[in-house]
């Protein structure tokens, strides 16, 4: 199926031998034309409400009669101005994100530590070979489609680490403001080989990179820390020591 959503497609998509998936472009487009209409919409209503002398003049006799609001009125206006300019931002955000972008390694500091500071980052550096990094890709991919504001991205790890243990992957590192707020790294911190995508959610959301609907963890406090403990350890020991100074270059 040469619109379902695998990495083999992924590589067939890049090499041209796949067209884009223009469905879910047209989606978001017609995402962001529905909010547009909801919005104008939603300025008309305040129209009638709060400046209810002005309703029927046009914006730009709106403008012109501005010396005629009262204090009110500006403070109304100016509120919902400031409604609309964070409605149009993030309409803006979601035409330029909203899907799990791939890059390499020359490609780094332009779209992760160079992004916008306002903007969430979260890169994933994986291997095709590895099954959990796979399934990390899988849940990125439906994540960047729910929180469009956020710059998904992945990378095949070579490309920015030269030498970097399979057992540091999958390794999901968050970003902001050109700095590094989270990282996990390993199979264990990323949350183990049944991972699903509300578990992966809640990571996110509990260093601030998404704002979840979820209202409580939806995986079960595990027993056996100590197992888990040691390989956190093992796996951050093992990050530190073969692949810190080559880490560098890419992620400053």
């Amino acid at each position: 199926d040469p619109n379902e959503d695998t990495e083999w497609n992924d590589i067939l998509r890049r090499f041209g031998i796949l067209p884009p998936k223009e469905k879910e472009k047209d989606e978001i487009e017609e995402m962001v034309l529905l909010l547009q209409k909801e919005a104008e919409g939603k300025w008309l209503i305040f129209l009638s409400f709060v400046v209810k002398p002005y309703e029927r003049m046009n914006l730009e006799e709106l403008k012109e009669a501005e010396d005629d609001f009262d204090e009110a009125d500006r403070k109304a206006i100016e509120m919902y101005r400031q409604q609309r300019l964070k409605e149009w931002k993030c309409l803006q955000r979601m035409q330029k994100y909203g899907e799990l972008r791939e890059i390499s390694g020359d490609q780094y500091v332009q779209e992760v530590t160079n992004a916008p500071e306002d903007v969430w980052v979260i890169i994933h550096l994986y291997r095709s070979s590895i099954p959990m990094c796979l399934l990390v890709n899988k849940h990125l991919n439906l994540l960047a489609k729910k929180f469009p504001e956020v710059k998904f991205l992945k990378a095949i790890v070579n490309t920015c680490i030269p030498n970097y243990q399979d057992r540091c992957l999958p390794t999901i590192l968050v970003y902001k403001s050109g700095e590094i707020k989270s990282r996990f790294i390993g199979v264990s911190e990323c949350g183990g080989m049944y991972l699903k995508v509300e578990e992966l959610e809640w990571k996110l959301a509990e260093v601030g990179a998404v704002e979840t609907d979820l209202e409580e963890n939806p995986r079960k406090p595990i027993t056996n820390m100590m197992t888990r403990s040691v390989q956190n350890i093992s796996a951050h020991e093992d990050t530190n020591t073969q692949s810190s100074d080559v880490m560098k270059p890419c992620i400053t």
